[in-house]
Order: structure tokens, then sequence, then C-alpha cells
């Protein structure tokens, strides 16, 4: 589920986590999103599961249930806590059991697990009540683990999409100044995370896992995926054609695809006994 860097609000009084109009907004074409978003790396996966003291697993913002579906398929038992009822339900349609809330207005009842992970959503929940709440359902050695997808296009087609942005939604937060490099934003949004795990008081030090991948995308399955991302998803069409036209034209004069450089990156800690 990658995320550009068009979809978080510049303005530092608008954090990502109290975006709530933009987190919600992604179930507006659910199909699409779970068509068009990669799934993450099978190493990962792997990883999270080897590391906990166990295989059930809370899935925070879990979508449309794409790392859900792959925890499953690894024999683990997951739990999705999604807030757009619209993802909530098409992932129950793949297999999923999915409760609707908020992660930190989610009610455990009691229930405690080995691991809890998010995938491409840790941002849109608050950094300091979200890693307390996950101690509090975390049984003793139990993994937080939060990832996400670190990319940047090339340099033309990135610059179309912000260009375009800047002119079909001038007021957006998404689009004002050039676009910024993608590490940078994460360099800074995982410093965060490890932050507010601190803080919790609860874990061990947070560690930082990084794996490094590629795909190539022709120019339609960059186009299906760009309406799924934060910078996009609330367009009215007209200005979503108008935004994609731009980056279309783009693409096509990189030769009609491109291969982009994944890194798909983690922060984990272990719950104290």
């Amino acid at each position: 589920m990658p995320t550009t860097p068009q979809e978080y609000p510049r303005s530092p009084e608008n954090a990502p986590y109290e975006a709530r109009r933009t987190a919600e907004s992604f179930g507006v074409d659910a199909e699409r999103y779970d068509r068009a978003r990669p799934e993450y790396p099978d190493a990962l996966v792997r990883r999270i599961t080897a590391a906990g003291p166990g295989s059930d697993i809370v899935d925070v913002g879990c979508g449309t249930g794409i790392e859900a579906r792959q925890f499953l398929a690894a024999g683990c038992t997951v739990l999705g806590i999604e807030p757009d009822a619209r993802m909530a339900e098409f992932a129950r349609r793949t297999g999923v059991e999915v409760e609707v809330a908020t992660f930190e207005d989610w009610d455990p009842a009691g229930r405690t697990f080995d691991a809890v992970v998010a995938g491409q959503s840790w941002h849109w929940v608050d950094p300091v009540a979200g890693p307390a709440k996950a101690a509090r359902v975390l049984r003793p050695g139990g993994l937080l683990a939060v990832f996400a997808h670190v990319y940047d296009p090339p340099a033309p087609i990135a610059e179309a999409l912000a260009t375009a942005l800047r002119r079909v939604a001038p007021d957006s937060p998404f689009g004002g100044g050039p676009p910024r490099p993608a590490r940078e934003i994460y360099r800074q949004m995982f410093t965060t995370f490890a932050d507010g795990i601190r803080q919790a008081a609860a874990f061990g030090e947070p560690e930082q896992w990084r794996f490094d991948w590629q795909r190539h995308y022709t120019r339609d399955e960059w186009l299906d995926l760009l309406p799924t991302t934060g910078g996009l998803t609330r367009l009215p069409p007209d200005r979503l054609a108008e935004v994609l036209e731009a980056v279309g034209a783009a693409v096509d004069a990189a030769g009609g695809g491109f291969t982009m450089s994944y890194t798909t990156m983690a922060v984990v800690a272990s719950r104290k006994a």
C-alpha cells in the first residue's frame, strides 16, 4: 500500500493522524485500492511472525486486507481494525475478520495478542496514544511492527503529478510546493514512530528494518494506483481526470512505463515482560 509524498499534508498544524477526512477517504473505490496497491515483501511477513511469541495478530488500519491476507497465508490468526466501513466490508469478503473503529477508540474487550502490525497506516494513528494502546493489548514479548513502502517515481513523473495538483487543487495541503523526496519524509515519520514507542515506556528499544525490491509499472498500472493515494482520493472526477492525463503524458514521454525502486521500512519493538 504505497504512499506518495503528496499523501501527507504539509502544514505542521495538520498532522496526518488528525486529518480524519483524508484518512477515511480511501474506501471511495475499495476494489481499485485492493487491486492497485502492492503487497509487502514476504521476508517482512516471515520476520514478524518469527519474532513474536505467537501467531495472534491485530492489523491496525487493515484497509482491504492486503497485509492481513499475507499474515493469514503465513498461518496467523488476524483481526483487522479499520475505521472505514467500506474498506472493512471489502476485507471481510476476502476472508479477513474486521472490527470497524479507529485504533485509539477500539475496544479490545479484554483480548490480548502476540503482535500489533500496521501497514501503511500508522501515520493515521496518534503517535503517543497508539503505542500506549498497543502495549495494553500485547502479551509479554509481543511485537509492535509498523511498516510502509518508500519510493520516489522518476522525477519527470513526480513533477507532473505535483504540477497538476497545484493547478487543479491550489488550496489543497497536498499541492503546495515542489515534491519532497520520499526518503526525507519517511525518515522524519519513522523517527516520530520510534519516539512515540519510547514514550510509551512499555517496549524495548525500537529496531529499524528495511527490505529493498523493484516493480515495473506500465502507464495503465500507474494511473490505476494514483487515485488510491491520499492526495487524489477526494478530488472531483473532472479534476482527477486532468491530473491523470498530465501524469499519463509524462509516463508516455518516459517510454510508456518505468521501474520503481521500493524500500519497505519497518520500526519494530517488543513489549516488555
